[in-house]
């Protein structure tokens, strides 16, 4: 066994995992799993920088996030950094609050790359399974981007594209600081126009329809499908590798994009940091299973932080 601590930040939230791994048997063991919504992307597809309240945000978690992994003792730890970082101006000043906290520098890693790690945290447990066909299409619905991954045992094709729920929210719901409530037809065909040219992008280098199997990755995923299965409060062990046909996705799309923000507050499994970006990512959901066909989305909690996790297991550097 290796212990391992991961930590992924992403445009909306950072999130991170102390867990131990034994490359032997494929098993990934949880210590610790968090997630803390510090909206690091705020503003960023409008000014091109890291807002200072957000930068604030952000390291707070990573203190916290520091205490934890020192508590588990990991003898490894990576940092990886998506969208948000990868385009601000002021990226070394995010860069530079890392290493002061946390002791080992953020990798501003690629879309390819992002893409690579979701597809083998999704994917690891599920070769195994009969009942989910290859080639597998992972799909990993961020804040600021979204991974478009094909492939069997290995990957055949990847891409990243810009249709992260909180992109698509702050670039067509937001006026003068206001989310639309709800948002108007116009708005949510300006964002379908978005994703349906973006999956254009995807299909150029990234077999998608060559996929039997959707697995679908993050927070717009797995809240779809708490509310998919009317849950109490959220539950990832009832999320994990839940099975959404196509006709739920759309009923819950429609209601979101319909819904005020006081209605989607009141859905029990919501988290308070996703009421105003929820309807945008179950968009891009919805849009993609209609682009390949889908019939249903296999939901995994597993994704690119276990994947995070396994390559200082498998490939310690």
């Amino acid at each position: 066994m290796t212990r391992v601590a991961a930590v992924d930040c992403g445009t909306n939230s950072i999130r991170l995992l102390v867990a131990d791994a034994d490359p032997a048997t494929g098993e990934l063991v949880d210590l610790d799993r968090r997630m803390t919504i510090v909206r690091l992307g705020q503003g960023v597809d409008r000014t091109g920088r890291l807002a200072p309240e957000a930068l604030e945000r952000t390291f707070a978690a990573c203190k916290e996030y520091a205490a934890i992994i020192k508590e588990h003792g990991a003898e490894r730890v990576r940092f990886v950094a998506t969208s948000a970082s990868r385009d601000a101006e002021n990226r070394d000043e995010f860069v530079r609050g890392v290493l002061d906290i946390l002791g080992v520098e953020p990798e501003v890693i690629t879309g390819d790359k992002e893409a690579e790690f979701s597809f083998t945290g999704a994917t690891k447990e599920l070769s195994g399974r009969a009942d989910l066909a290859k080639p597998y299409l992972v799909v990993d619905i961020g804040g600021g981007s979204t991974e478009f991954v094909v492939g069997d045992d290995h990957v055949r094709g990847a891409r990243s594209v810009d249709i992260g729920c909180v992109r698509m929210t702050e670039r067509h719901l937001v006026h003068d600081s206001v989310v639309a409530d709800p948002p108007t037809p116009a708005q949510i065909s300006a964002i379908r126009a978005d994703i349906e040219a973006a999956l254009d992008l995807v299909e150029q280098s990234v077999p998608l329809r060559e996929a039997r199997t959707l697995v679908g990755l993050a927070g717009s995923v797995t809240t779809v499908s708490a509310i998919a299965q009317n849950l109490p409060a959220y539950d990832p062990a009832a999320i994990h590798h839940s099975r959404v046909p196509y006709a739920r996705v759309r009923e819950i799309t429609e209601s979101l994009l319909s819904s005020t923000h006081a209605e989607r507050a009141a859905i029990p499994s919501m988290h308070p940091g996703r009421v105003d970006v929820i309807g945008a990512g179950a968009l891009v959901l919805l849009s993609i299973m209609e682009r390949i066909g889908a019939e249903e989305v296999v939901v995994s909690e597993h994704d690119i932080l276990d994947g995070i996790g396994w390559s200082l297991a498998l490939d310690p550097r």
